[in-house]
């Protein structure tokens, strides 16, 4: 079993391009699942029956694992034992009758317009030294509004990924897939501010590589990096609630839809294979129109 579980692993890097978190999440998961199926006597994927996966599952959650937990580990096994079957190794799938466990999606938070424009005020001109942070800091915050994108895309985005005349940037996604994504005027503005009175600046420092935000050391910015200036310019801008990089994409999507933006682009401009993880902002739509409703109608 280990042997097929490695090979699996290993198209699902090579050839599927998946990403290495996503490669160390299912090796720990199909661990699991055959050490559980080692207990019970089961050595070679041809024995393995819809009773033994099932009760995998079952015992998944009488040791307290999370839904989202589970339903990862039952996407694994799902998608290792579809690999055996088109593989030739078996004949027979043990999960096709079973079905995927539920899990409830909590609506995101999400920022109103007037919460953003405060949060993009903030940046503000600093003493000559740091200067150029804080331009940088309002480009950044900018684009992840103006774009929606990740956290991981925006710390990888390239100059040449910016299609300024075409006002579009070239994003590459999970698996390094490519979407073409509008951006606004504002923040091409700001980019060009950066990139024309500090970006040289802190590339002197260290090897940029050619991505657009660097940091202090000339080097490409973290994922923390970011997470650590919305953190800082959320308080600075009065804002009670917890506001992360990702709360940039949540409103970025349900500003596109409240203004009436089609599912499809939207779904398209987050890159999203499915476009029932993009529904989940139509809820939030659906929230916004009833307090509406309440508001304005003469018999709320």
């Amino acid at each position: 079993m280990n042997s097929h579980c490695a090979r699996y692993l290993h198209v699902l890097s090579l050839e599927r391009n998946a990403s290495a978190n996503t490669i160390a999440s299912y090796q720990l998961d199909l661990h699991r699942y055959t050490a559980f199926l080692s207990e019970q006597g089961v050595t070679s994927p041809e024995e393995v029956s819809e009773a033994h996966t099932a009760a995998f599952l079952r015992s998944l959650h009488e040791r307290g694992l999370s839904p989202r937990s589970i339903t990862r580990t039952f996407s694994a096994v799902r998608g290792f034992h579809k690999f055996l079957v088109s593989d030739g190794v078996t004949r027979h799938n043990p999960t096709e009758t079973l079905e995927s466990p539920k899990l409830s999606r909590p609506l995101p938070d999400v920022l109103t317009r007037e919460e953003v424009d405060a949060i993009l005020r903030q940046p503000a001109p600093a003493p000559r030294d740091v200067r150029s942070l804080w331009i940088r800091d309002r480009a950044l915050l900018e684009v992840l509004y103006a774009t929606g994108m990740r956290v991981s895309e925006v710390t990888a985005l390239r100059q040449a990924d910016v299609l300024e005349s075409e006002e579009i940037v070239r994003v590459f996604g999970k698996g390094r897939k490519e979407r073409l994504v509008p951006i606004g005027r504002s923040a091409l503005r700001w980019l060009e501010r950066y990139r024309n009175e500090c970006r040289a600046l802190l590339q002197k420092r260290g090897r940029s590589e050619g991505v657009v935000f660097l940091n202090a050391r000339g080097g490409a910015m973290t994922r923390m990096a970011v997470w650590k200036i919305v953190q800082s310019t959320s308080r600075q801008a009065g804002l009670k609630k917890e506001v992360h990089p990702h709360t940039f994409r949540h409103s970025f999507a349900t500003h596109l839809l409240e203004g009436g933006a089609d599912l499809r682009a939207v779904q398209e401009m987050l890159g999203h294979s499915d476009i029932s993880t993009t529904q989940i902002y139509t809820h939030i739509d659906r929230e916004y129109l009833k307090e509406v409703h309440r508001t304005f109608h003469p018999r709320p």
